[in-house]
């Protein structure tokens, strides 16, 4: 089980990282982040197959898919200045509350 949550960890964090290069990429008309959205997003599927084999689906998709909206908020945030107003926050608490009660 630790194994899928290794797995599921980097599928997180890779397909996070292919969603902030998505955005630097400018419309896949710059080649090294467009490289590293195909790279990071192909990586991400790959883990989250190999999760599957581990830990039922209902599980790692709820896991992947709302930490990867906390931390595409976060990096959002934080490298390109986009605003998170109150509600945006609460609904990213409700969304990882979700995350933790589910794999809880």
């Amino acid at each position: 089980m630790i194994l899928g949550y290794i797995f599921l960890t980097i599928a997180i964090l890779s397909e996070s990282m292919g969603a902030a290069m998505l955005k630097v990429s400018r419309g896949f008309t710059r080649f090294v982040p467009s490289a590293l959205v195909v790279a990071g997003y192909s990586l991400a599927f790959y883990m989250l197959s190999l999760t599957l084999n581990l830990i039922p689906l209902s599980l790692s998709y709820a896991t992947w898919s709302g930490a990867g909206t906390v931390l595409a908020s976060i990096i959002g945030a934080k490298w390109f200045h986009e605003k998170l107003d109150k509600q945006a926050v609460i609904g990213l608490f409700f969304l990882l509350a979700g995350v933790i009660l589910m794999n809880w």
